[in-house]
């Protein structure tokens, strides 16, 4: 890959914006050739320079970053470094530590079910006994909203119809063990097309709209 200014252009999306009610929501996510989505408990374990390269773009695109509670642990989640991106953290238990730097910096949201107690931190109520992603989605009045995981979030952002975008990096391994698919949960189809497909140093670099039968609820064409 070229220059920052040429993989902003290859990331760039017009469509990118509001629509039904709610943001343009992109999931960027990495899985090894055989599926894995972490290694060792961490995606970033199957990166390189490449994908951190992505990642910083796609990062500077979004308004809005959602995660997570897991993945904000499990891969130590701090403030994001655009001045006002706000990073809204999931969580069905509102059990994390609010005294991070993610929260006491002012970047970190909570976003949480309606039947939990309020946390003490600025805070998206949705749902009961778990969080309405969809209801949460229409709450952030924003145009993007970057998805970096875990695959339990992607798999309940998939089942909800809410991804709009993937971007998925294809790391140059095989991993083997138990480590997750990238989107994980009850089974949900969404058709995609390719739009762009990068390469540097094995690792390759896609990028999948939501087509526009699977926007509809039409069939998919023959």
């Amino acid at each position: 890959m070229n220059g920052r200014d040429d993989l902003a252009a290859a990331y760039a999306e017009p469509r990118r914006q509001r629509h039904d009610g709610r943001p343009w929501l992109l999931v960027n996510m990495i899985s090894s050739v055989d599926g894995a989505s972490a290694l060792e408990g961490r995606s970033g374990g199957l990166g390189g320079e490449g994908d951190r390269a992505v990642f910083s773009v796609l990062r500077s695109t979004a308004d809005v970053i959602l995660v997570g509670a897991s993945t904000v642990r499990s891969e130590g989640y701090g403030p994001p470094k655009k001045t006002g991106q706000r990073i809204a953290v999931v969580t069905r238990s509102a059990r994390l530590d609010w005294s991070s730097a993610l929260f006491t910096g002012g970047a970190g949201v909570a976003v949480v079910p309606e039947d939990v107690e309020p946390p003490p931190v600025p805070a998206i109520r949705a749902g009961t006994g778990g969080v309405d992603l969809d209801a949460a989605l229409r709450q952030l009045d924003v145009p993007v909203v970057l998805a970096e995981g875990g695959p339990s979030l992607n798999g309940q952002l998939l089942a909800a119809g809410l991804v709009d975008e993937l971007c998925l990096t294809i790391a140059p391994r095989l991993v083997g063990g138990g480590a997750r698919r990238i989107f994980a949960g009850p089974e949900a189809v969404t058709d995609l097309e390719l739009v762009h497909l990068l390469e540097e140093d094995g690792f390759l670099f896609c990028r999948y709209l939501r087509t526009a039968s699977a926007e509809t609820g039409a069939p998919p064409s023959a």
